[in-house]
């Protein structure tokens, strides 16, 4: 069989080997899949529910060694790295709860001499494609509300960073019935398209880019497939004069930077009134500069990564470089950061002097660069964060209530946060997008809606 070797993005050294499936991998786990399918199917609430439970209890017991794992595969500081461990095992934890209570509509006589109920039953053979940036928390997104719901699954890892999922399995072997849970490794053009096309497989669940998902739904179309999107962002961050500036600032800092800025939530776009612009980057622009940018391995103290790749710090820096060339202004950051040789990182960025319709406020960088744009008022704060083809988060800073509320009517987007941003991200509340963001929700109970398909039964009481 071929194989892949796994690079610390950090170092650009190898540190493991992983098989390169091929489509006969994907038949074999579908075919496992569907073995398991009828006992899981039959299994209570109860019993799938004490599964979830045992994967975050492994998850839980092997903090240290799964977050030591994912800081060398996707280059994360460590703090950030055991903070996604616990977010797994919350995840888990709460779909093993929701497993337990899903609601359909009460059973009624809607028509007279039958009583009509509603089942919600699993769809049956779903495949989750997971991105790099979030390797093992945005699988278990997935595999959460996709096991609970009483479905049997194939997790693709993106093909870089597929250390931690293929350690879970391993740790879980014994504690999920076989077959229910399948990883397989490859690339998107091979292993993901199999995936999609494959006419067994009743949904697939994205995370990744725009382009990505577009591929994806259009493959899925010719069998019917379901999809769940959740795609790229341009997340707008407006901060209003009377923003509380030490609070906004505080915020900004990570919202911006947090995981090198690859996050598709990340407050890329700040967007400040006149009364406030010019104060805010004055202390905006040191706080970022006080970033400390690292090889994880190097300690605690390290809050900034390398960038996943250096095709991908190429890519970032490409940004920055045409921005430049179109006027912009570097206020910090715009070039490499100094790491080990052979590490891609990138110096936290801020930018100014950026239009509207520029390529770097209008597309998804996905790097640790943030714009800052100077705008009249609140009007026009609201109209430039619409004025985006990404409808994934978004925030805003300012003591006026009534104009919070406003503006979280008003901003075209799935989540909106008042006085911070990513903070709270919780297993309770949905997350999802508009517009090409995606759609489809992760989380919640509305997640566990997703991964079920509903069946109306009519009886006849009447003589």
């Amino acid at each position: 069989m071929a194989s892949r070797t796994i690079l610390n993005p950090a170092t650009g050294r190898s540190i493991a080997v992983v098989p390169e499936g091929g489509p006969a991998d994907v038949e074999a786990a579908v075919e496992a899949a569907r073995a398991a399918w009828p006992e899981w199917a039959d299994s209570t609430p109860r019993e799938r529910a004490a599964v979830l439970l045992a994967i975050a209890d492994a998850i839980a017991a092997e903090r240290e060694q799964l977050a030591r794992l994912e800081s060398a595969n996707a280059g994360k500081p460590l703090p950030a790295a055991r903070g996604e461990m616990d977010a797994c095992c919350k995840v888990l934890r709460y779909f093993a709860g929701a497993a337990r209570i899903l609601e359909g509509k009460a059973a009624g006589e809607y028509m007279r001499g039958y009583t009509s109920m509603v089942r919600r039953e699993p769809i049956g053979i779903v495949a989750g494609i997971a991105q790099w940036n979030y390797p093992l928390l945005m699988a278990v997104w997935k595999l959460g509300p996709a096991l609970a719901a009483g479905n049997v699954q194939i997790l693709k890892p993106a093909e870089g960073t597929p250390l931690s999922l293929l350690a879970l399995a391993d740790l879980t072997r014994d504690t999920i019935p076989a077959g229910v849970l399948n990883v397989i490794t490859g690339d998107g053009p091979t292993v993901g398209q199999a995936l999609v096309a494959h006419p067994a497989i009743g949904l697939v669940s994205v995370t990744g880019g725009s382009a990505t998902g577009t591929a994806i739904a259009r493959t899925a179309a010719d069998t019917l497939t379901r999809v769940h999107l959740e795609l790229g962002g341009k997340a707008p961050a407006i901060v209003l004069d009377d923003a509380d500036l030490d609070q906004t600032v505080a915020a900004l800092r990570v919202a911006g930077f947090e995981n090198a800025g690859q996050n598709c939530v990340a407050a890329c776009r700040v967007i400040a009134t006149a009364g406030i612009y010019d104060r805010l980057l004055e202390q905006l622009v040191p706080a970022v500069a006080s970033l400390r940018v690292g090889d994880p391995a190097d300690g605690d103290e390290i809050e900034l990564g390398p960038v996943i790749s250096p095709a991908h710090q190429r890519r970032v820096l490409g940004f920055v470089e045409r921005a430049v060339a179109a006027s912009a202004t570097v206020l910090t950051g715009g070039d490499r950061a100094a790491g080990p040789a052979g590490g891609a990182f990138v110096a936290p960025t801020v930018l100014a002097g950026v239009a509207q319709d520029s390529e770097i406020v209008q597309n998804e960088v996905f790097g640790p660069v943030v714009t800052v744009q100077q705008v009249d008022d609140y009007a026009q704060a609201l109209a430039y964060a619409n004025d985006s083809r990404y409808g994934l988060a978004a925030s805003i800073f300012t003591e006026n209530a009534g104009r919070a509320l406003d503006a979280a009517r008003r901003l075209e987007f799935g989540c909106v946060w008042v006085n911070d941003h990513l903070a709270p991200i919780t297993p309770e509340m949905p997350h999802g997008g508009y517009k090409q963001s995606g759609y489809g929700k992760d989380l919640s109970a509305f997640s566990l809606e997703d991964y079920t398909q509903v069946k109306h039964v009519a009886i006849r009481i009447g003589g």
